[in-house]
């Protein structure tokens, strides 16, 4: 009994590590903003959100996403969620927008 308590401790315990990101570098600013991962948002101001409805599918609206982050002036993107609606064929999408690194920390 104590083994399996101790077992699932240990089981527990590392899997909150799962839910922790090594923080990585983006990639270097193009003329098109660009999808990022959530490790690679550290220390990139945030522009603010975005939102989109679209019939079709889910790169529909993916597409949708980028090009109304290139009109934002967004350097970067981020998928929050994509998802059908209860309409079949419609599709909802939500990103975070975010701005390049500040001159500061880029060269370091």
């Amino acid at each position: 009994m104590r083994y399996a308590f101790f077992l699932a401790v240990s089981l527990l315990l590392s899997g909150c590590s799962a839910f922790q990101t090594t923080p990585e570098a983006p990639p270097a600013p193009t003329r098109h903003s660009q999808e990022i991962t959530r490790a690679q948002t550290y220390g990139l101001p945030k522009m603010g959100t975005l939102s989109v409805s679209v019939r079709g599918s889910p790169d529909d609206a993916e597409r949708e996403i980028a090009a109304r982050a290139n009109q934002a002036g967004a350097v970067y993107y981020q998928f929050v969620m994509i998802d059908e609606t209860v309409m079949p064929g419609l599709w909802y999408a939500t990103a975070t927008l975010y701005g390049a690194l500040p001159a500061a920390r880029t060269q370091q």
